[in-house]
């Protein structure tokens, strides 16, 4: 942490209680844990499903992009966010710095609080992490949505719809959902489409498609366990 510390104070002056907490002051230390666990159970807890659904369903789509198209589909498709010019990795970054790999590999983390540009560690030596931020759906959580939801979930019930809800176990798209299932693809979007409205299911367009996963409520649904964040409350 002292370390840290000292690279921080390079460019941004701290304030006293930041010093003393360098210097490994216990009750500083317990000061700083509870600040986190009180913002995580008040802010980050209620909301958490929401979170989750970005991030899971941006890592669905990553890794159906590296199964179909390799590494150098993967690495196009963070553009513009990141430039992928062989072999260098040209990333929109707070400030101009190089790292060099030297054959050791770079792990990818979609980030929910990560926003504007990637983030990666400050230390060259330890093991590499490139956190990026994940599409965010224009108002998260909106209360029209809310509302919005008992009149969907009525129209939830049905046995293709079911069917539908239990097709995307990775990834698909509406063309995929039709195929799979025997239905018209008008009839595939509109299921789709309902799902959606009641947050069991995200679609994301890449290129001329858009590919749909399961939220973590719809697979909690799927699997009849309890939602992310049931049990807590």
């Amino acid at each position: 942490m002292r370390q840290e510390m000292d690279r921080l104070a390079r460019t941004h002056p701290l304030p006293r209680w930041a010093h003393r907490l360098a210097g490994g002051e216990a009750h500083r230390m317990e000061e700083v844990a509870t600040a986190f666990r009180l913002v995580h159970r008040t802010i980050i807890t209620p909301d958490w499903t929401g979170a989750a659904g970005t991030t899971e369903a941006d890592r669905a789509l990553r890794t159906r992009l590296l199964r179909d198209r390799g590494v150098e589909g993967l690495l196009d498709s963070f553009r513009p966010l990141m430039d992928w010019r062989p072999p260098v990795l040209h990333v929109r970054y707070p400030e101009d710095r190089d790292l060099h790999l030297g054959g050791r590999g770079l792990r990818l983390i979609p980030s929910h609080f990560c926003w504007r540009t990637p983030i990666a560690l400050a230390d060259p030596s330890l093991p590499q992490v490139l956190a990026y931020p994940v599409t965010h759906p224009p108002a998260w959580a909106p209360p029209a949505t809310r509302e919005r939801r008992p009149e969907a979930l009525a129209t939830l019930l049905g046995r293709t719809r079911a069917r539908v809800l239990a097709a995307p176990d990775t990834t698909a798209t509406t063309g995929e959902v039709s195929l799979r299932l025997g239905i018209s693809a008008p009839s595939a979007s509109e299921h789709i489409t309902a799902l959606r409205e009641v947050s069991l299911v995200h679609s994301r367009r890449t290129g001329s498609q858009v590919v749909h996963t399961l939220t973590p409520l719809g697979t909690a649904l799927l699997r009849g366990e309890l939602p992310p964040g049931a049990a807590a409350s």
